[in-house]
């Protein structure tokens, strides 16, 4: 994908739309060569990079310094970047200033958690230029508020709220929505109710796309098993054997052999 307007004709054409996290260099150069439609560069760096428990040490800086390093590796892809935590709670001036400088980055968009008290900052937002993607169901920023990383809106009331959610986001200006961790007929139906296209992970697979952690699906951590988590290599074994194959080199002596040195 190049812009934003390929989501509409993507959902319009019943194409599945893929996006997987970018955070560095090295990613984003093999990612930049892969068949995927969009990179995000998302707060999830925090825990994936950084090793932190939750997104909250995300800041503006930081995810412009990410999204810096992606776009440089990745040129002719679509790149979203994570508003950082509270960024749309403070205010138009803020969130603007913020997103701006995230395109200045190198974002081609940017993603904000949440509706209910900032629909007008995500409006503005949207008029001021700046493709905005919503995000609905498990909110990371919100984790402590939602009592943790579990299954969203499973009751009626809270799938109706979703559903109304997702509509106002839509009325905003939103291009997109990820649907994260919520029952796979309450995505399917919200999916089918909107113009926009819906992203989803741990939402099913009637979403109009679905995005994932790279390092996740790639197997980089082998005791984080969410269960809407498919690993689709075993990225950790490869890594481990390769490094114990250059120790083993190493130690007998065989590396670096005549060839690999300079004479």
């Amino acid at each position: 994908m190049k812009t934003i307007r390929e989501f509409a004709d993507a959902k319009a054409a019943g194409r599945k739309i893929v996006m997987v996290t970018a955070y560095d260099a090295w990613s984003a150069r093999l990612l930049a060569a892969a068949p995927v439609d969009c990179l995000l560069v998302g707060d999830s760096v925090m825990m994936t990079l950084y090793g932190d428990r939750d997104t909250l040490g995300a800041t503006t800086e930081i995810m412009a310094t990410h999204t810096r390093l992606v776009a440089r590796q990745a040129p002719d892809k679509l790149i979203v970047a994570d508003m950082p935590f509270l960024a749309v709670r403070k205010g138009n001036a803020y969130a603007l200033d913020c997103a701006a400088e995230l395109l200045r980055a190198g974002a081609h968009a940017v993603k904000a958690e949440g509706v209910r008290g900032h629909a007008d900052v995500l409006h503005h937002l949207v008029e001021s230029g700046i493709p905005v993607m919503g995000h609905l169901g498990l909110t990371p920023q919100s984790v402590h508020a939602l009592g943790g990383y579990k299954v969203q809106a499973k009751e009626p009331a809270e799938a109706a709220q979703l559903r109304a959610d997702a509509a106002t986001l839509q009325n905003a200006g939103c291009f997109s929505l990820v649907l994260e961790c919520v029952p796979a007929p309450l995505a399917q139906s919200v999916t089918a109710g909107l113009k926009i296209a819906t992203i989803g992970i741990g939402a099913g697979a009637d979403c109009d796309g679905q995005v994932l952690v790279l390092h996740d699906l790639l197997g980089l951590n082998p005791d984080f098993k969410p269960k809407f988590v498919r690993r689709f290599a075993d990225t950790a074994t490869v890594m481990k054997d390769g490094v114990a194959a250059y120790t083993e080199a190493v130690r007998a002596g065989t590396f670096p052999n005549e060839k690999e040195s300079f004479r």
